[in-house]
């Protein structure tokens, strides 16, 4: 009888720990997804797009406050610090998961680790490692600006359809209003989170005029700043909102196939440039796979040394050039 009762007692005990351990896991698991969780980041982006824009309304100053930093002593740092909003709006413009502090870090790891590898590696004077840990502090925010101009791309061509949308809206009875958040609901990313967030600001209380312009700083397109002023001009003095953004939504159409078209007949000229910037670099690694004393002087004489720092100057400017010719603005 006293076993049975002892096996039955460590039989409740070993319950009792099973039970308490899983709800600690729980309750762990459950903190976890409140602050890391998949809502807690849509949450989060949204807030982040809130404080990237101008409005300076009381009612969405709350809204706004996003640290910049996950250090305390570095957050108050970059406060006081210029332009450091205009930077997060422009990581926020890339659709980026990163902060300020993390974006400047990198620029400053990458920095270090040019002058690091051509001082302490290749032996080359300290001015030499203060160029390229320079030239290569600015890496980062190149790559942020490369996916930031394909993701403003890419809401240039989804900005028709978006306005075909709204008028399909309006014309079969809805309010505008609606019509912007039938675009966060049925429309792809990117565009449809940017109309998302138009949305959420109307919740806060921010009006729809300053929504719609805080939307236009968020994304620094010409043709949306055309929809935005389409938009105040008609709640100012009237007129047939429906017209308007249709003939919006056609010009924008148009304008794309020009710059599609300019993009053909000008992609001679780029793959040139592709050639012409590649081409001495190709035919620097043959030249050495197969001959190598014939190049070796190239790097280990002080006149070759020299005159490749001169060359990469060179075709640096050369580069510029070319894509200032390849360029063409529609």
């Amino acid at each position: 009888m006293l076993q049975t009762l002892e096996a039955n007692v460590f039989l409740i005990i070993s319950v009792l720990v099973f039970v308490t351990v899983l709800l600690v896991l729980e309750g762990l698991y459950l903190i976890w997804k409140s602050y890391k969780g998949p809502e807690a980041k849509k949450i989060e982006k949204r807030l982040r797009a809130l404080s990237a824009s101008n409005d300076t309304t009381s009612q969405a100053h709350l809204a706004r406050e996003r640290l910049l930093s996950d250090v305390p002593a570095l957050q108050r740092l970059l406060l006081r610090v210029p332009r450091m909003h205009a930077l997060d709006r422009f990581i926020l413009q890339a659709d980026l998961d990163t902060t300020v502090s993390m974006l400047l870090l990198w620029c400053a790891a990458t920095g270090a680790m040019g002058f690091v590898l051509v001082v302490g590696v290749l032996h080359q004077p300290f001015l030499s490692g203060a160029a390229c840990g320079g030239l290569l502090t600015i890496l980062p925010l190149l790559v942020v600006q490369h996916v930031r101009r394909r993701r403003l791309s890419k809401l240039e061509r989804q900005l028709p359809e978006a306005l075909d949308l709204v008028v399909r809206a309006l014309r079969s009875g809805h309010s505008f209003a609606s019509g912007l958040q039938m675009i966060g609901e049925e429309m792809t990313e990117p565009i449809a989170n940017e109309f998302r967030i138009v949305s959420d600001e109307v919740n806060f209380g921010v009006s729809l005029p300053q929504a719609l312009a805080n939307l236009s700083e968020r994304i620094p397109l010409t043709d949306l700043r055309y929809f935005v002023v389409a938009v105040m001009i008609q709640r100012d003095s009237g007129g047939n909102l429906t017209e308007v953004l249709g003939n919006l939504s056609r010009l924008i159409r148009e304008r794309l196939k020009l710059l599609s078209r300019v993009k053909v007949l000008s992609s001679e000229g780029r793959l040139s440039a592709w050639i012409l910037g590649l081409m001495p670099f190709a035919l620097a690694a043959l030249l050495n796979a197969f001959n190598p004393a014939f190049m070796s002087p190239l790097w280990k004489d002080p006149l070759g040394i020299a005159i490749v720092k001169y060359m990469l100057v060179l075709m640096a400017f050369g580069v510029l050039i070319l894509i200032r010719i390849i360029k063409i603005r529609v």
